[in-house]
């Protein structure tokens, strides 16, 4: 279904560098439109926004019928002016039918091509009576979330920035970083419109001093928020790069856990109790090679979870608490991301969280380390902690695998399935905890994410 809209010129540049921001070499955008309607126009924003610094002078190739222009994400940018072409052999001779397999091509006058290649974005600027505006009809997937995208942009002052992509998570939320005049931000797209629960959050989180993004803008009803950009220093990241700082940030990183944990849990949040993280832990028995076997995993976790769980409060817990939704800072508080999720769950969700990472190994002896600094600081029970510790762990660890399994099938992304191993390590060792012998039990005979069982996965992945 086509989207239409009455845009400015700015908003037409905008939506030219929300399109350039999606767009990969491969891909052919078809520029329909009678003279003077703006297809230039649209072309020269699109281009800049792709070459940033590296932004050329981008005339019309009217006369030339085709400026190429390097494309700093690889390969190039083609940008055709078919008005003038009287034969659609020419096409060859310029090279542009190669050039729509491996470039971005950009095509004014696409009705002199033979046939249009599958798969291109037709783009159509049509005149208005106002000479200040132009109509605009988009025929593509994904083009109305665009132009709710480059309209929120736009009214918040910030239709002239650059668009970039930056890499989401494993939900359907995108995230765009915008590089202005006056500085950067981060557009956070969620086509479901729940963006509530983040906003709540976040204003809890500054309110008391936490290293959340501040809102620039919001609108909540399309599920668009422009945040303050904390940066590309993900923890993950300077750990990898600057490994002598570690013990740095894994105090910091416990201390701010510490800290949260004093706080009184926001009544907004929902609880995480045993009768929940048993309804989570079905995704493993659901999908998970040889779970269906064992249907009582949920019940004992369930039961696990009253038992060795009750001696402290729930604290809150922002859940997704790992070191690539943690930003280094220096001096400055931890950036905090992606903890719209947030629930009210015994206190050591997030230490498991962060010291049983799914992405990256941690040192054994740093995880103890940390446990310790944590039990130093809050006075917890050793025995009774370590015991919840072990059951949050093996929870989670059972969770993210049935998710990693449903993300390759369902959703087409194997690249999870390289971190199911680890995970699988995580479990093992939980389960050697005492306390969860039943739960071992129960998972016997389960086979480990191997090569064989994870290449039958692949096997099952949606193309």
């Amino acid at each position: 279904m086509s989207t239409r809209l009455i845009a400015s010129e700015p908003l037409t540049a905008a939506l030219a560098r929300m399109l350039a921001a999606d767009l990969a070499p491969g891909a052919t955008v078809l520029l329909e439109g009678p003279v003077g309607a703006g297809k230039t126009h649209f072309a020269r924003a699109f281009i800049r926004a792709r070459q940033g610094d590296l932004a050329e002078d981008v005339p019309s190739p009217t006369f030339t019928l085709v400026q190429t222009y390097d494309d700093p994400r690889g390969s190039q940018i083609w940008h055709a002016d078919l008005y003038r072409l009287t034969d659609p052999s020419e096409l060859s001779e310029l090279g542009l039918d190669e050039a729509m397999d491996e470039a971005i091509c950009l095509i004014e006058w696409p009705d002199r091509l033979t046939a249009p290649p599958p798969g291109a974005l037709t783009v159509t600027l049509s005149a208005c009576p106002d000479p200040d505006l132009r109509g605009i009809e988009m025929d593509f997937p994904g083009a109305a979330r665009l132009a709710a995208r480059a309209g929120f942009v736009t009214a918040a002052g910030w239709d002239e920035a650059r668009v970039l992509p930056l890499a989401g998570d494993a939900s359907a939320r995108r995230y765009f970083r915008l590089e202005g005049a006056e500085g950067t931000a981060v557009l956070m797209d969620d086509a479901s419109g729940a963006v509530a629960p983040f906003v709540a959050m976040t204003d809890w989180l500054r309110d008391r001093g936490f290293g959340a993004p501040a809102i620039l803008a919001q609108d909540g009803g399309q599920g668009l928020l422009l945040l303050q950009d904390l940066g590309d220093d993900l923890v993950a990241r300077v750990l990898a790069r600057q490994p002598d700082l570690a013990p740095v940030i894994d105090d910091r990183i416990t201390d701010l856990l510490v800290d949260l944990h004093r706080q009184p849990v926001p009544g907004f949040v929902a609880p995480l109790n045993g009768a929940a993280m048993a309804d989570l832990v079905r995704l493993f028995t659901e999908q998970y090679p040889g779970a269906a076997a064992a249907p009582r995993i949920p019940a004992l976790i369930a039961d696990l979870h009253d038992r060795l769980c009750r001696d402290l409060p729930p604290a809150l817990s922002l859940r997704d608490f790992h070191a690539e939704n943690l930003v280094w800072r220096d001096a400055a508080p931890l950036g905090l991301l992606d903890y719209q999720d947030a629930v009210a769950a015994h206190p050591a969700y997030d230490l498991v969280s962060c010291l049983q990472d799914a992405r990256r190994d941690v040192d054994p002896a740093v995880e103890q380390a940390q446990i310790a600094r944590y039990l130093a600081a809050t006075g917890a029970d050793e025995v009774a902690f370590r015991a919840a510790y072990a059951l949050i762990g093996a929870q989670r660890a059972l969770r993210i695998l049935g998710i990693f399994v449903r993300l390759a099938v369902r959703d087409g992304k194997p690249r999870y399935l390289d971190f199911m191993p680890r995970v699988w390590g995580h479990l093992s060792r939980n389960l050697a905890h005492p306390a969860l012998a039943p739960l071992a039990d129960a998972l016997a005979g389960i086979p480990a994410p191997d090569a064989a069982t994870r290449e039958r996965i692949r096997a099952r992945c949606r193309p």
